[in-house]
Protein backbone atom coordinates (compact mmCIF):
# COMPACT_ATOMS: atom_id res chain seq x y z
CA UNK A 1 0.00 0.00 0.00
CA UNK A 2 1.05 4.03 -0.82
CA UNK A 3 2.44 5.81 2.18
CA UNK A 4 0.21 8.49 2.26
CA UNK A 5 -3.08 5.58 2.45
CA UNK A 6 -5.62 7.02 4.68
CA UNK A 7 -6.90 4.75 6.82
CA UNK A 8 -9.30 5.25 9.57
CA UNK A 9 -13.27 4.92 10.25
CA UNK A 10 -16.59 6.51 9.58
CA UNK A 11 -19.54 7.77 11.29
CA UNK A 12 -22.56 9.68 10.37
CA UNK A 13 -24.45 12.83 12.46
CA UNK A 14 -27.13 10.88 11.80
CA UNK A 15 -26.16 8.19 13.41
CA UNK A 16 -24.09 9.50 16.08
CA UNK A 17 -24.18 12.97 16.64
CA UNK A 18 -28.08 13.46 18.65
CA UNK A 19 -28.38 16.69 19.95
CA UNK A 20 -31.39 17.25 18.14
CA UNK A 21 -32.08 20.69 18.79
CA UNK A 22 -28.63 21.85 20.37
CA UNK A 23 -27.28 25.48 19.30
CA UNK A 24 -30.14 25.99 16.92
CA UNK A 25 -30.96 23.35 14.60
CA UNK A 26 -33.98 22.52 13.36
CA UNK A 27 -35.47 19.04 12.66
CA UNK A 28 -34.08 16.91 10.06
CA UNK A 29 -35.39 13.43 8.65
CA UNK A 30 -33.91 10.91 11.55
CA UNK A 31 -35.32 12.80 13.96
CA UNK A 32 -38.56 11.13 12.68
CA UNK A 33 -37.59 7.57 12.20
CA UNK A 34 -39.05 5.33 15.02
CA UNK A 35 -37.36 3.06 17.08
CA UNK A 36 -39.81 -0.44 16.12
CA UNK A 37 -41.76 -2.32 13.43
CA UNK A 38 -43.01 0.88 11.73
CA UNK A 39 -39.61 1.89 11.02
CA UNK A 40 -39.15 0.12 7.88
CA UNK A 41 -42.54 1.50 6.83
CA UNK A 42 -41.51 4.77 7.34
CA UNK A 43 -38.06 4.71 5.86
CA UNK A 44 -39.76 3.26 2.76
CA UNK A 45 -41.89 6.28 2.44
CA UNK A 46 -45.04 4.03 2.51
CA UNK A 47 -45.85 5.29 6.12
CA UNK A 48 -46.27 8.95 7.35
CA UNK A 49 -44.52 9.57 10.01
CA UNK A 50 -46.78 11.80 11.54
CA UNK A 51 -49.60 9.15 12.23
CA UNK A 52 -47.12 7.18 14.35
CA UNK A 53 -48.06 6.94 18.42
CA UNK A 54 -47.43 9.70 20.50
CA UNK A 55 -45.38 7.17 22.41
CA UNK A 56 -42.38 6.90 19.53
CA UNK A 57 -39.03 6.63 20.67
CA UNK A 58 -36.26 8.24 18.23
CA UNK A 59 -33.53 6.78 18.84
CA UNK A 60 -31.52 9.17 16.38
CA UNK A 61 -32.43 12.03 18.57
CA UNK A 62 -29.76 11.51 21.14
CA UNK A 63 -27.92 8.69 19.29
CA UNK A 64 -24.62 8.42 21.10
CA UNK A 65 -24.55 11.58 21.51
CA UNK A 66 -21.04 12.50 19.82
CA UNK A 67 -22.11 16.50 20.05
CA UNK A 68 -21.22 16.58 23.37
CA UNK A 69 -18.15 13.40 23.13
CA UNK A 70 -16.38 14.77 19.97
CA UNK A 71 -13.50 15.69 21.44
CA UNK A 72 -13.42 12.69 23.89
CA UNK A 73 -14.01 10.36 21.00
CA UNK A 74 -11.09 12.10 18.49
CA UNK A 75 -9.12 11.61 20.72
CA UNK A 76 -9.81 7.57 20.58
CA UNK A 77 -9.41 7.80 16.88
CA UNK A 78 -6.17 9.34 17.68
CA UNK A 79 -4.70 6.56 19.67
CA UNK A 80 -5.56 4.37 17.31
CA UNK A 81 -3.53 6.38 14.83
CA UNK A 82 -6.59 7.53 12.64
CA UNK A 83 -4.80 8.98 9.38
CA UNK A 84 -8.41 10.26 8.56
CA UNK A 85 -11.95 10.09 9.85
CA UNK A 86 -15.06 10.48 7.49
CA UNK A 87 -18.18 12.35 9.07
CA UNK A 88 -21.17 13.65 8.46
CA UNK A 89 -22.50 17.68 8.56
CA UNK A 90 -26.04 18.01 9.43
CA UNK A 91 -27.98 20.04 7.36
CA UNK A 92 -30.19 21.25 9.85
CA UNK A 93 -27.52 22.69 12.35
CA UNK A 94 -26.47 24.71 9.77
CA UNK A 95 -29.49 25.85 7.96
CA UNK A 96 -32.35 24.64 10.50
CA UNK A 97 -35.19 25.11 8.07
CA UNK A 98 -32.99 25.05 4.77
CA UNK A 99 -34.05 28.22 3.26
CA UNK A 100 -32.29 30.81 5.60
CA UNK A 101 -30.50 33.55 4.03
CA UNK A 102 -27.42 32.93 6.33
CA UNK A 103 -25.89 29.91 8.30
CA UNK A 104 -26.49 29.13 11.65
CA UNK A 105 -23.35 30.78 13.29
CA UNK A 106 -23.75 27.97 16.32
CA UNK A 107 -23.45 25.22 14.12
CA UNK A 108 -20.17 26.67 11.94
CA UNK A 109 -18.67 27.17 14.91
CA UNK A 110 -19.31 23.66 16.00
CA UNK A 111 -18.27 21.84 13.20
CA UNK A 112 -14.88 24.40 12.87
CA UNK A 113 -14.23 23.07 16.33
CA UNK A 114 -14.63 19.45 15.28
CA UNK A 115 -12.45 19.77 12.41
CA UNK A 116 -9.57 21.59 14.43
CA UNK A 117 -9.37 19.06 16.49
CA UNK A 118 -8.71 16.42 14.20
CA UNK A 119 -6.56 18.72 11.63
CA UNK A 120 -4.69 18.66 15.87
CA UNK A 121 -4.17 15.16 15.73
CA UNK A 122 -3.34 14.80 12.22
CA UNK A 123 -6.35 13.35 11.28
CA UNK A 124 -7.40 14.37 7.63
CA UNK A 125 -11.04 14.83 7.85
CA UNK A 126 -13.26 13.34 5.43
CA UNK A 127 -17.13 15.13 5.25
CA UNK A 128 -19.63 13.45 3.62
CA UNK A 129 -22.42 17.05 2.98
CA UNK A 130 -25.63 15.12 3.09
CA UNK A 131 -25.75 11.62 4.64
CA UNK A 132 -29.56 10.69 4.57
CA UNK A 133 -30.00 14.40 5.70
CA UNK A 134 -32.62 17.09 5.18
CA UNK A 135 -34.23 19.71 7.14
CA UNK A 136 -37.68 18.07 8.02
CA UNK A 137 -39.07 21.87 6.95
CA UNK A 138 -37.99 20.81 3.17
CA UNK A 139 -40.12 17.65 2.97
CA UNK A 140 -42.88 19.58 4.43
CA UNK A 141 -42.97 22.67 2.02
CA UNK A 142 -41.37 21.17 -0.93
CA UNK A 143 -41.61 17.52 -1.03
CA UNK A 144 -37.88 17.11 -0.78
CA UNK A 145 -36.03 16.59 -3.58
CA UNK A 146 -39.13 15.84 -6.06
CA UNK A 147 -38.47 20.17 -6.24
CA UNK A 148 -35.82 21.51 -8.21
CA UNK A 149 -36.41 24.72 -5.26
CA UNK A 150 -33.90 22.03 -3.28
CA UNK A 151 -31.81 22.16 -5.45
CA UNK A 152 -30.85 25.99 -4.10
CA UNK A 153 -31.08 24.97 -1.01
CA UNK A 154 -28.88 22.52 -1.22
CA UNK A 155 -26.23 24.70 -2.94
CA UNK A 156 -26.61 27.47 -0.36
CA UNK A 157 -25.39 24.80 2.19
CA UNK A 158 -22.76 23.86 0.23
CA UNK A 159 -21.24 27.15 -0.25
CA UNK A 160 -21.75 27.85 3.08
CA UNK A 161 -19.55 24.64 4.09
CA UNK A 162 -17.21 25.19 1.06
CA UNK A 163 -16.21 29.33 2.34
CA UNK A 164 -16.29 28.32 6.06
CA UNK A 165 -14.06 24.99 5.80
CA UNK A 166 -12.33 24.62 1.97
CA UNK A 167 -8.87 25.77 3.64
CA UNK A 168 -9.25 22.99 6.03
CA UNK A 169 -11.24 19.78 4.69
CA UNK A 170 -9.57 18.31 0.79
CA UNK A 171 -11.88 15.69 0.68
CA UNK A 172 -16.21 16.20 0.25
CA UNK A 173 -18.61 13.48 -0.68
CA UNK A 174 -22.35 15.14 -2.11
CA UNK A 175 -24.50 12.35 -1.12
CA UNK A 176 -24.01 9.06 0.78
CA UNK A 177 -25.21 6.15 -0.92
CA UNK A 178 -26.90 7.96 -3.25
CA UNK A 179 -28.61 4.59 -5.00
CA UNK A 180 -30.52 4.06 -1.60
CA UNK A 181 -33.12 6.96 -2.75
CA UNK A 182 -34.49 4.07 -4.77
CA UNK A 183 -35.29 1.41 -2.13
CA UNK A 184 -35.92 3.37 1.44
CA UNK A 185 -36.55 6.90 -0.16
CA UNK A 186 -37.69 8.67 3.40
CA UNK A 187 -34.35 7.49 4.75
CA UNK A 188 -32.07 8.22 1.79
CA UNK A 189 -33.84 11.55 0.84
CA UNK A 190 -36.63 12.45 2.80
CA UNK A 191 -39.38 11.42 -0.32
CA UNK A 192 -43.04 10.43 1.34
CA UNK A 193 -44.67 8.54 -1.02
CA UNK A 194 -48.18 10.20 -1.92
CA UNK A 195 -51.54 7.19 -2.22
CA UNK A 196 -51.94 7.50 -6.12
CA UNK A 197 -48.47 8.19 -7.96
CA UNK A 198 -46.18 6.36 -9.63
CA UNK A 199 -43.07 5.90 -7.27
CA UNK A 200 -40.83 4.66 -9.90
CA UNK A 201 -41.63 8.45 -11.49
CA UNK A 202 -41.12 10.19 -7.91
CA UNK A 203 -38.01 8.64 -7.22
CA UNK A 204 -36.44 8.94 -10.66
CA UNK A 205 -37.41 12.64 -10.58
CA UNK A 206 -35.70 13.22 -7.07
CA UNK A 207 -32.89 11.12 -8.11
CA UNK A 208 -32.24 13.34 -11.44
CA UNK A 209 -32.83 16.61 -8.85
CA UNK A 210 -29.73 15.21 -6.33
CA UNK A 211 -27.61 14.53 -9.66
CA UNK A 212 -27.84 18.11 -11.00
CA UNK A 213 -27.36 19.54 -7.73
CA UNK A 214 -24.28 17.26 -7.10
CA UNK A 215 -22.37 17.92 -10.13
CA UNK A 216 -23.16 22.03 -9.82
CA UNK A 217 -22.04 21.20 -6.12
CA UNK A 218 -18.67 20.15 -7.52
CA UNK A 219 -18.48 22.88 -10.01
CA UNK A 220 -18.94 25.60 -7.04
CA UNK A 221 -16.63 23.84 -5.26
CA UNK A 222 -13.77 24.10 -7.45
CA UNK A 223 -14.32 27.55 -8.27
CA UNK A 224 -14.38 28.03 -4.30
CA UNK A 225 -10.86 26.07 -3.84
CA UNK A 226 -9.71 24.37 -7.24
CA UNK A 227 -7.75 22.02 -4.72
CA UNK A 228 -11.19 20.09 -3.25
CA UNK A 229 -11.64 16.74 -4.46
CA UNK A 230 -15.65 16.35 -4.74
CA UNK A 231 -16.58 12.29 -4.46
CA UNK A 232 -19.94 10.73 -4.87
CA UNK A 233 -21.16 7.73 -2.94
CA UNK A 234 -22.75 4.14 -3.54
CA UNK A 235 -23.63 1.09 -1.67
CA UNK A 236 -21.58 -1.10 -3.71
CA UNK A 237 -21.27 -5.03 -3.88
CA UNK A 238 -20.94 -7.19 -7.01
CA UNK A 239 -24.10 -8.65 -7.56
CA UNK A 240 -23.44 -12.53 -9.14
CA UNK A 241 -25.69 -14.71 -11.05
CA UNK A 242 -27.21 -18.01 -8.96
CA UNK A 243 -26.00 -20.12 -11.75
CA UNK A 244 -24.38 -20.06 -15.01
CA UNK A 245 -27.59 -20.28 -17.08
CA UNK A 246 -27.91 -16.89 -18.94
CA UNK A 247 -31.33 -15.74 -17.72
CA UNK A 248 -29.46 -15.74 -13.76
CA UNK A 249 -26.43 -14.02 -15.77
CA UNK A 250 -28.94 -11.30 -17.64
CA UNK A 251 -30.45 -11.07 -14.27
CA UNK A 252 -27.32 -9.93 -12.47
CA UNK A 253 -26.00 -8.02 -14.88
CA UNK A 254 -29.52 -5.76 -14.68
CA UNK A 255 -29.18 -5.25 -11.06
CA UNK A 256 -25.78 -4.14 -10.83
CA UNK A 257 -27.04 -1.43 -13.58
CA UNK A 258 -29.57 -0.35 -10.54
CA UNK A 259 -26.64 0.57 -8.56
CA UNK A 260 -24.17 1.81 -11.31
CA UNK A 261 -27.09 4.36 -12.66
CA UNK A 262 -26.04 6.93 -10.20
CA UNK A 263 -22.43 6.89 -10.88
CA UNK A 264 -22.55 6.59 -14.26
CA UNK A 265 -24.13 9.75 -14.26
CA UNK A 266 -21.75 11.29 -11.81
CA UNK A 267 -18.81 9.79 -12.91
CA UNK A 268 -19.07 9.68 -16.96
CA UNK A 269 -21.37 12.80 -17.32
CA UNK A 270 -24.65 11.62 -18.84
CA UNK A 271 -27.53 9.27 -18.45
CA UNK A 272 -26.17 5.96 -19.96
CA UNK A 273 -28.11 4.05 -22.89
CA UNK A 274 -29.46 1.39 -20.46
CA UNK A 275 -30.99 4.22 -18.07
CA UNK A 276 -32.91 6.47 -21.24
CA UNK A 277 -34.14 3.22 -22.38
CA UNK A 278 -35.66 1.88 -19.09
CA UNK A 279 -37.31 5.42 -18.81
CA UNK A 280 -39.02 5.00 -21.59
CA UNK A 281 -40.24 1.57 -20.64
CA UNK A 282 -41.70 2.80 -17.82
CA UNK A 283 -42.82 5.84 -19.38
CA UNK A 284 -41.15 8.34 -17.38
CA UNK A 285 -40.21 11.61 -18.23
CA UNK A 286 -38.20 13.40 -16.36
CA UNK A 287 -38.70 17.70 -15.78
CA UNK A 288 -35.39 18.69 -16.72
CA UNK A 289 -34.08 22.83 -16.84
CA UNK A 290 -32.58 23.97 -20.17
CA UNK A 291 -28.80 23.51 -19.05
CA UNK A 292 -29.29 19.93 -16.96
CA UNK A 293 -27.53 17.60 -19.20
CA UNK A 294 -24.80 20.23 -19.88
CA UNK A 295 -24.27 20.11 -15.99
CA UNK A 296 -23.81 16.51 -15.51
CA UNK A 297 -21.19 16.77 -18.27
CA UNK A 298 -18.95 19.45 -17.61
CA UNK A 299 -19.01 18.89 -13.70
CA UNK A 300 -18.23 14.63 -13.40
CA UNK A 301 -16.95 14.13 -9.74
CA UNK A 302 -12.83 13.55 -8.79
CA UNK A 303 -13.46 10.34 -7.08
CA UNK A 304 -16.03 7.55 -6.24
CA UNK A 305 -16.27 6.24 -2.35
CA UNK A 306 -18.76 3.44 -1.82
CA UNK A 307 -19.56 1.26 1.55
CA UNK A 308 -19.53 -2.63 0.74
CA UNK A 309 -20.63 -4.96 3.27
CA UNK A 310 -21.15 -7.84 1.39
CA UNK A 311 -21.94 -9.36 -2.55
CA UNK A 312 -25.71 -10.52 -3.22
CA UNK A 313 -26.53 -13.35 -5.71
CA UNK A 314 -29.98 -13.72 -7.75
CA UNK A 315 -31.70 -16.00 -9.51
CA UNK A 316 -33.92 -15.15 -12.45
CA UNK A 317 -37.16 -17.28 -11.39
CA UNK A 318 -36.93 -15.56 -7.65
CA UNK A 319 -37.10 -19.18 -6.45
CA UNK A 320 -34.95 -20.52 -3.21
CA UNK A 321 -33.79 -19.41 -0.21
CA UNK A 322 -33.95 -15.72 0.39
CA UNK A 323 -30.65 -14.27 1.79
CA UNK A 324 -30.71 -12.09 5.22
CA UNK A 325 -30.20 -8.23 4.69
CA UNK A 326 -32.35 -4.99 5.42
CA UNK A 327 -32.53 -3.47 1.89
CA UNK A 328 -30.97 -5.43 -0.87
CA UNK A 329 -33.43 -8.71 -1.90
CA UNK A 330 -30.61 -11.72 -2.31
CA UNK A 331 -30.73 -15.05 -3.12
CA UNK A 332 -28.35 -17.17 -0.54
CA UNK A 333 -25.23 -18.01 -1.86
CA UNK A 334 -24.52 -21.67 -0.78
CA UNK A 335 -20.77 -20.68 -0.56
CA UNK A 336 -20.39 -18.02 1.52
CA UNK A 337 -21.38 -17.64 5.38
CA UNK A 338 -23.45 -15.11 7.03
CA UNK A 339 -23.45 -12.36 9.72
CA UNK A 340 -26.04 -12.41 12.35
CA UNK A 341 -27.69 -10.30 10.50
CA UNK A 342 -28.19 -12.65 7.60
CA UNK A 343 -25.37 -10.51 5.94
CA UNK A 344 -23.08 -12.52 3.05
CA UNK A 345 -19.39 -12.94 4.30
CA UNK A 346 -17.11 -12.13 1.13
CA UNK A 347 -14.17 -10.88 1.19
CA UNK A 348 -12.98 -11.74 -2.38
CA UNK A 349 -16.58 -9.64 -3.15
CA UNK A 350 -14.89 -6.68 -1.93
CA UNK A 351 -12.03 -7.26 -4.28
CA UNK A 352 -13.54 -8.41 -7.38
CA UNK A 353 -16.41 -4.72 -6.68
CA UNK A 354 -13.16 -2.70 -6.56
CA UNK A 355 -12.03 -4.16 -9.66
CA UNK A 356 -15.09 -3.28 -11.57
CA UNK A 357 -15.51 0.40 -10.64
CA UNK A 358 -12.42 0.78 -11.76
CA UNK A 359 -12.20 -0.96 -14.77
CA UNK A 360 -15.99 0.99 -15.64
CA UNK A 361 -14.30 4.20 -14.30
CA UNK A 362 -10.95 5.06 -14.49
CA UNK A 363 -11.21 7.33 -11.32
CA UNK A 364 -9.72 7.60 -7.64
CA UNK A 365 -11.60 5.28 -5.40
CA UNK A 366 -12.09 5.04 -1.65
CA UNK A 367 -13.79 2.64 0.42
CA UNK A 368 -15.46 4.73 3.08
CA UNK A 369 -17.91 1.91 4.90
CA UNK A 370 -16.86 -1.66 5.63
CA UNK A 371 -17.28 -3.23 9.13
CA UNK A 372 -19.33 -6.33 10.75
CA UNK A 373 -22.75 -5.24 12.25
CA UNK A 374 -22.67 -7.82 16.12
CA UNK A 375 -23.79 -8.40 18.96
CA UNK A 376 -20.75 -7.17 21.17
CA UNK A 377 -21.22 -8.63 24.88
CA UNK A 378 -18.82 -7.26 27.14
CA UNK A 379 -16.82 -9.79 29.93
CA UNK A 380 -17.02 -9.79 33.54
CA UNK A 381 -13.81 -7.76 33.74
CA UNK A 382 -15.22 -5.27 31.23
CA UNK A 383 -13.22 -6.45 27.90
CA UNK A 384 -14.86 -6.81 24.73
CA UNK A 385 -13.05 -9.23 22.61
CA UNK A 386 -14.71 -9.34 19.31
CA UNK A 387 -12.73 -11.72 17.81
CA UNK A 388 -15.00 -12.33 14.63
CA UNK A 389 -14.84 -8.52 13.78
CA UNK A 390 -11.11 -8.82 13.60
CA UNK A 391 -11.24 -11.96 11.39
CA UNK A 392 -13.85 -9.98 9.07
CA UNK A 393 -11.57 -6.86 8.98
CA UNK A 394 -8.85 -8.33 8.31
CA UNK A 395 -10.50 -10.51 5.52
CA UNK A 396 -11.03 -7.67 3.95
CA UNK A 397 -8.52 -5.40 4.31
CA UNK A 398 -6.22 -8.21 2.63
CA UNK A 399 -8.54 -8.52 -0.30
CA UNK A 400 -8.04 -4.62 -0.70
CA UNK A 401 -4.38 -5.10 -0.49
CA UNK A 402 -4.50 -6.92 -2.93
CA UNK A 403 -6.84 -5.36 -5.37
CA UNK A 404 -4.48 -2.10 -4.96
CA UNK A 405 -1.06 -4.47 -5.06
CA UNK A 406 -2.17 -7.02 -7.25
CA UNK A 407 -4.55 -5.49 -9.68
CA UNK A 408 -4.00 -1.80 -10.16
CA UNK A 409 -6.78 -0.51 -8.47
CA UNK A 410 -6.62 3.13 -7.27
CA UNK A 411 -7.95 4.06 -3.96
CA UNK A 412 -7.32 7.05 -2.07
CA UNK A 413 -8.16 4.97 1.57
CA UNK A 414 -10.05 2.86 3.66
CA UNK A 415 -12.25 3.63 6.90
CA UNK A 416 -14.37 1.30 9.12
CA UNK A 417 -17.75 1.75 9.34
CA UNK A 418 -19.30 2.90 12.79
CA UNK A 419 -15.76 2.99 14.29
CA UNK A 420 -17.60 4.15 17.26
CA UNK A 421 -20.71 2.49 18.06
CA UNK A 422 -23.58 4.08 16.60
CA UNK A 423 -27.53 3.21 16.09
CA UNK A 424 -27.72 1.09 13.01
CA UNK A 425 -29.61 3.28 10.32
CA UNK A 426 -31.66 0.58 9.10
CA UNK A 427 -32.96 -1.23 11.93
CA UNK A 428 -32.69 1.78 14.32
CA UNK A 429 -31.15 -0.26 17.14
CA UNK A 430 -27.61 -0.29 19.51
CA UNK A 431 -27.23 -3.87 19.29
CA UNK A 432 -26.24 -4.05 15.87
CA UNK A 433 -22.63 -2.96 16.80
CA UNK A 434 -20.16 -1.83 14.08
CA UNK A 435 -17.58 -0.48 15.98
CA UNK A 436 -14.18 -0.44 17.78
CA UNK A 437 -14.98 0.89 20.71
CA UNK A 438 -17.82 -0.02 23.02
CA UNK A 439 -20.81 2.86 23.39
CA UNK A 440 -22.85 2.06 26.80
CA UNK A 441 -26.02 2.46 25.89
CA UNK A 442 -28.83 -0.52 24.69
CA UNK A 443 -32.32 -0.89 22.20
CA UNK A 444 -34.41 1.06 25.01
CA UNK A 445 -32.11 4.17 25.22
CA UNK A 446 -30.71 2.99 28.36
CA UNK A 447 -26.61 3.87 29.36
CA UNK A 448 -24.02 5.63 30.46
CA UNK A 449 -22.72 6.36 27.19
CA UNK A 450 -19.56 5.65 28.64
CA UNK A 451 -16.61 4.81 25.75
CA UNK A 452 -14.68 1.43 26.07
CA UNK A 453 -12.06 0.04 23.80
CA UNK A 454 -12.49 -2.96 22.34
CA UNK A 455 -10.12 -5.64 21.18
CA UNK A 456 -10.45 -4.83 17.64
CA UNK A 457 -8.72 -1.15 18.98
CA UNK A 458 -5.66 -2.72 19.91
CA UNK A 459 -5.88 -4.30 16.54
CA UNK A 460 -6.42 -1.87 14.02
CA UNK A 461 -4.00 0.33 15.50
CA UNK A 462 -1.74 -2.14 14.87
CA UNK A 463 -3.02 -2.34 11.53
CA UNK A 464 -3.02 0.79 10.86
CA UNK A 465 0.82 1.56 12.21
CA UNK A 466 2.31 -1.35 9.78
CA UNK A 467 0.72 0.09 6.85
CA UNK A 468 -1.81 -3.05 6.68
CA UNK A 469 1.98 -5.52 6.21
CA UNK A 470 1.29 -7.15 9.58
CA UNK A 471 -1.79 -8.85 7.76
CA UNK A 472 0.22 -9.86 4.57
CA UNK A 473 3.23 -11.58 7.34
CA UNK A 474 0.74 -13.06 9.29
CA UNK A 475 -1.17 -14.87 6.27
CA UNK A 476 1.91 -15.76 4.51
CA UNK A 477 3.21 -17.32 8.18
CA UNK A 478 0.32 -19.25 8.09
CA UNK A 479 0.27 -21.12 4.42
Amino acid sequence: MQKDFLWGGATAANQSEGGWQADGRGPGIVDMLPHGPNRMAVMAGTMDYRSLPEDTWYPGREAVDGYGHYQEDIALLAQMGFRCYRFSISWSRIFPTGEETEPNEAGLRFYENYIDELLRCGIEPVVTICHFDIPLALVERYGSWRSRKVIDCYLRYCEALFRRFGQKVRYWITFNEINMLMHLPFMGAGIRLEEGENPVQVKYQAAHNELVASALATKLAHEIRPDIQIGCMLAAGSVYPYSCRPEDVWESLQKDRENYFFIDVQARGAYPSYAKKFLERQGIRLEMGEDDLTILKEHPVDFISLSYYNSRCVRADGQGEASGGNVFASAKNPYLTCSQWGWPIDPLGLRITLNALYDRYQKPLFIVENGLGAVDQPEENGEISDDYRIAYLNDHILAMMDAVDEDGVELLGYTVWGCIDLVSATTGEMSKRYGLVYVDKDNEGNGTLRRIPKKSFGWYRDVIAANGENLRREKQEKL
